[in-house]
């Protein structure tokens, strides 16, 4: 059984890094309305996320550098994640996308299916907190 088959549970700190194909949509500011339970993603990135490599600047120090970051670990739904993260597909025992890194066996295939946020976002250092919700996208699906 390959990693991209096994529970979310089940996986040990390597499987469970390799589940992540590196989009940064995670990264992105994202709000929840309180009333509906509907999660809106704006266009707007941390500002840790490096627009050139499409990975964290300081991935193993990012809950310190930035209070708010996910620990995907801790979550107990991951239904605010976007359709396509393959830890919300897991967690819903669904299979990963042919353009997953661990199904084709390359990491370009995120970019390649328009998957990746790189050249698609701002970083949140050059947007007023004021106009976040000016920035909200609707190119993310979340059902």
């Amino acid at each position: 059984m390959g990693v991209q088959d096994k529970p979310l549970k089940n996986l040990n700190q390597k499987e469970w890094e390799s589940l992540c194909d590196g989009c940064g949509r995670c990264c992105l500011i994202k709000f929840e309305d309180e009333d509906t339970g509907k999660y809106y993603y704006t266009n707007i990135v941390c500002e840790q996320w490096d627009q050139k490599t499409g990975r964290c600047k300081d991935y193993a120090n990012r809950q310190r550098l930035v209070p708010d970051c996910l620990d995907l670990k801790r979550e107990k739904n991951l239904s605010f994640l976007p359709n396509s993260c393959a830890y919300r597909l897991r967690s819903q025992d669904k299979s990963l996308p042919d353009w997953h890194p661990l199904i084709s066996g390359d990491r370009t295939t995120v970019i390649d299916a328009g998957i990746t946020i790189i050249g698609k976002v701002v970083s949140e250092e050059y947007v007023h907190r004021q106009q976040f919700q000016e920035h909200i996208i609707e190119w993310i699906e979340v059902d």
